[in-house]
């Protein structure tokens, strides 16, 4: 062992340490006299710099990461593709924060994405993104925007809703819009941190954007919009609602520079008025669809529809509280609306018998008409319309509670040839007759018929339903607790060219016999049945289902009282095709139905045994394994 010769104990030990490569030993001084030689060890791993003089403990960072943004946004712009710029914004929060703030065409190599590379492939032909609730954050959009250019560009994105502690600002909007130039379509949905600015970026960057959607964007007003508007020509579709600071110049701005708008929606927004509905319906001659609710517009608005909106095919109006009967009544007579297939009004109490007239008559192409929630409308009006129109092939009716049977079966008789489908819900000014009228023509083109939650349509007015539309296919009438199987039985009578498709949930007062009369009339073509809620359906319902069933594709008897007995029945039947089945509740059915199940579920594709309680858990657990291609609900 080396002795210590002469060591005064004052000297620093590593003063002058000598490192030494290869296999030769390590010299070091210990004081100025003396020096000890240390024979080679196993070398050490050394993860940093080291410092021979002065403090020890000096700055290690990485010697890049020391320069400042300017200088990293330089490196950054240089870097040769999609990946390696992923890879450098996967470093640290500040590198993803400066690569994010070089716009695409500041990047000196631009990578050609060709179609064998590792390309995600997504509807439309472009990528699509969607940011909600805590995942919706600066840093995300941030991330976004750099991870996406390498695979073709970002195409679609939405943001729902907003982080509460770090949530989305104009920051990360305007990253994606230097990061995305090629983005196609953006809905901005509750994120009242975003504001003019980032649409600004977006307007600068984005020439290509097609579809904007703004929802309750509170800092966004009509400079930002106009500024999109104005940037980008090719804007076909626009949805504002309850953004409170857009108004008639945001609307004024769309008219003059959007040449190409097909389709405009805007709700709930305060700030908007008839000089900008006007100027833009007037204006945006493409435009095909068209809603507006709940605005602060009068007659002058819906008059500008009526006469400028010769290329609408679609249009819905609900909650227009100011317009009156006048309004609607010029809209319908301006015959400028020749062009309209679909016209969905709610909510406004300018429709009346008159009005609803004047629709019928100056929109000869309309075939589809939905009424909701107008008071007014009564069934002079509806048999008028019904007389006025000539192409109508569908017609709805939800919440017209001054409308009648009389109304009703007088407007099946008198409207168009072409008609295929009727839906009334919830119409509670309807109460069952207490006579046969023997004078109506039938309606010999209805195939769909729907009453739902009309609790006054009773047995009479089904008879006269049954010999009005001979030719039925679909049929809904649920929620119709007034009727009984002596009322629907005349109905199935009736119906020549066989039910598809019967819906009689919630009909409680129907039995066994008429699902069995049901059946046996139209057992051929039956697809579907659902008998929810429906108590006093039993297995004599499945059987007769079984037997005379064999396209029955989907049933429903939740809530029934069917047993295991029921349920092998239905297995041993001659239906090939049954995929979807539903039992939830049904309480009769047991463990004894689960070999009865796997047959079944070598078809089925969705199955509800929700609350059986007298099915197991563990019969549960192994019937899932069983049939794992299957959708169990349980």
């Amino acid at each position: 062992m080396p002795a210590v010769i002469n060591y005064r104990g004052d000297g620093d030990m590593y003063s002058r340490p000598s490192l030494c490569s290869g296999d030769s030993g390590l010299l070091l001084s210990i004081g100025s006299h003396v020096e000890i030689y240390c024979p080679p060890r196993k070398r050490s791993r050394i993860s940093g710099p080291c410092v021979v003089s002065g403090n020890i403990f000096a700055d290690k960072r990485p010697s890049i990461d020391v320069l400042p943004d300017e200088c990293l946004f330089e490196i950054f712009r240089r870097l040769p593709g999609g990946r390696e710029r992923s890879s450098t914004a996967c470093v640290s929060k500040r590198w993803l924060t400066i690569l994010s703030s070089v716009r695409s065409s500041e990047f000196y190599n631009k990578e050609h994405v060709s179609a064998d590379d590792d390309m995600e492939v997504e509807c439309d032909g472009y990528l699509t993104r969607c940011v909600e609730g805590k995942k919706a954050t600066d840093v995300r959009l941030s991330a976004i925007a750099v991870g996406t250019s390498s695979h073709g560009g970002l195409g679609k994105l939405s943001i729902r809703g907003s982080n509460s502690l770090r949530g989305v600002s104009n920051f990360g909007l305007s990253a994606i819009a230097r990061g995305c130039p090629s983005l196609k379509a953006l809905s901005l949905w509750n994120v009242p941190s975003i504001g003019d600015e980032g649409l600004f970026e977006i307007a600068r960057e984005c020439h290509s954007l097609e579809k904007l959607d703004l929802c309750q964007c509170p800092s966004i007003s009509n400079k930002g919009l106009a500024a999109v508007a104005k940037s980008c020509p090719s804007l076909t579709a626009v949805t504002i609602e309850s953004c409170s600071n857009i108004g008639n110049d945001g609307l004024q701005a769309l008219a003059k520079f959007c040449s190409k708008l097909q389709s405009i929606t805007i709700k709930d927004c305060a700030r908007v008025g008839d000089q900008g509905i006007a100027c833009l319906l007037s204006s945006a001659s493409a435009l095909t669809k068209v809603k507006l609710q709940s605005l602060n517009i009068t007659d002058y608005s819906v008059a500008v529809i009526g006469h400028y909106g010769k290329a609408i095919t679609n249009l819905v109006l609900c909650g227009l509280q100011n317009v009156s009967q006048k309004g609607f009544w010029v809209m319908g007579n301006a015959r400028g609306l020749q062009s309209l297939l679909s016209f969905t009004v709610s909510s406004c109490r300018g429709i009346t018998d008159l009005s609803i007239e004047a629709v019928g008559t100056g929109c000869q192409n309309l075939k589809h008409m939905c009424i909701r929630k107008c008071c007014f409308v009564s069934d002079n009006g509806l048999v008028a319309f019904a007389k006025s129109t000539s192409s109508l092939e569908s017609l709805q009716l939800e919440e017209c509670n001054r409308i009648t049977q009389i109304g009703i079966l007088t407007a099946l008789s008198s409207i168009s040839s072409k008609l295929k489908s009727v839906s009334l819900v919830k119409c509670m000014g309807i109460k069952d007759l207490s006579t046969e009228f023997s004078t109506l023509s039938p309606c010999e083109s209805l195939r769909s018929l729907s009453i739902r939650s009309c609790p006054g349509f009773g047995s009479t007015s089904l008879a006269m339903v049954g010999k009005l539309c001979p030719h039925l296919h679909n049929l809904d009438l649920s929620g119709l607790c007034g009727i009984t199987d002596i009322g629907l039985l005349p109905l199935l009578e009736c119906c020549e060219a066989g039910l598809t498709k019967v819906n009689l949930s919630e009909c409680s007062n129907l039995s066994d016999k008429v699902v069995v009369a049901l059946a046996r009339l139209h057992g051929t073509t039956l697809e579907l049945v659902n008998l929810d809620g429906c108590q006093q359906i039993t297995d004599a319902t499945l059987v007769a289902l079984a037997d005379s069933c064999p396209m029955l594709n989907d049933l429903d008897v939740s809530k029934c009282l069917v047993t295991d007995a029921g349920v092998a029945a239905l297995s041993h039947g001659v239906q090939s095709n049954l995929q979807v089945l539903s039992l939830s509740g049904c309480s009769m059915v047991s463990n004894k139905s689960i070999p009865a199940l796997e047959t079944m579920g070598k078809m089925l594709v969705g199955l509800n045994i929700q609350h059986c309680n007298s099915i197991s858990n563990s019969k549960m657990e192994m019937l899932t394994e069983k049939l794992w291609r299957c959708d169990i609900l349980s």
